[in-house]
């Protein structure tokens, strides 16, 4: 084990029935850094979390969190878990849910500093039951990380959020990374690993497709997107080489090309009076996509 490995799977295959969930996978979450792992309904996902925090077996290959095997008390109790789906007694008010958390925990938070740190001050008498689905959400965060875990694994976590409950969450995650603690995040918002992300691992069909970090990443795809106003029609544009697609809309002209260099000077002097032009790498959302969609091919 890597010595700035704080979590792995080695060589793990898992298989449920005939289906091969996860073969031959090999994966690293670093000391420090907030690591994305991301990939299509089906990909594996789940299963190496599962996997990481010893709820499953591999059939083959090993897995270790902080160099024991997942299932020992003593390396569970530097972890924290906000999973997807959560079964919460309704009748527990906030404060007494986080309360409960933190008792597993041997230095933990108090309940008012959890709060604190998760704006979840105003919930702290409110029956869980009674909550909205995204202040649920904030408090299955809010008790994720009560127990001042060395590693935190975090499942959707802004699913069901509205943008400012989002960003506030941001903020506390990036806060969390500062302060030395090592985060996993599986999301299908890929601006929020876009955002957040040191490095980022891409599962299809229970295999790593591709790692990095977002600018690694981003170099796989090659193309860019150039956007402007211009008088050129997307018919006439979409012949021209280098460019793979061209539309028009409200907002102008957005052409995908493979040579956005060539593209451009050929813009220029097809029509000097372009403005507004625009020109932007491919994002981490345009990499999945490619990388996914290949893999499926």
């Amino acid at each position: 084990m890597d010595r700035n490995s704080l979590a792995e799977l080695a060589g793990v295959t898992k298989r449920f029935g005939k289906t091969v969930a996860l073969e031959g996978l090999d994966l690293s979450i670093r000391s420090g850094e907030l690591f994305a792992l991301l990939g299509p309904n089906g990909a594996g996902k789940t299963t190496a979390i599962s996997l990481l925090l010893g709820l499953q077996q591999p059939d083959s290959g090993s897995a270790t969190l902080f160099g024991l095997p997942p299932a020992r008390l003593e390396s569970r109790r530097s972890v924290g878990v906000m999973m997807q789906e959560a079964a919460l007694a309704p009748e527990l008010r906030v404060r007494e849910q986080i309360d409960l958390a933190a008792s597993y925990y041997p230095d933990p938070l108090t309940p008012a500093a959890v709060m604190q740190i998760t704006h979840t001050d105003s919930l702290a008498a409110r029956p869980y039951g009674a909550l909205s689905g995204g202040q649920k959400r904030q408090v299955q965060f809010a008790m994720a990380i009560c127990g001042r875990p060395r590693l935190l694994f975090l499942d959707e976590p802004t699913a069901g959020l509205d943008l400012q409950a989002r960003e506030m969450m941001w903020a506390t995650v990036r806060r969390l990374v500062a302060e030395g603690a090592s985060i996993v995040l599986t999301t299908h918002y890929l601006e929020e690993a876009e955002t957040l992300a040191d490095r980022v691992a891409v599962l299809a069909k229970g295999r790593v497709i591709a790692s990095g970090s977002v600018n690694e990443m981003r170099a796989l795809v090659v193309r860019k997107q150039i956007s402007c106003s211009s008088t050129l029609s997307a018919d006439q544009v979409r012949v021209w080489a280098g460019v793979e697609s061209a539309r028009r809309d409200h907002k102008g002209l957005h052409i995908t090309a493979a040579n956005a260099e060539v593209v451009v000077r050929r813009l220029l002097s097809a029509d000097e009076d372009v403005q507004d032009l625009e020109v932007r790498r491919a994002g981490l959302a345009e990499v999945f996509t490619e990388l996914t969609q290949e893999r499926a091919a």
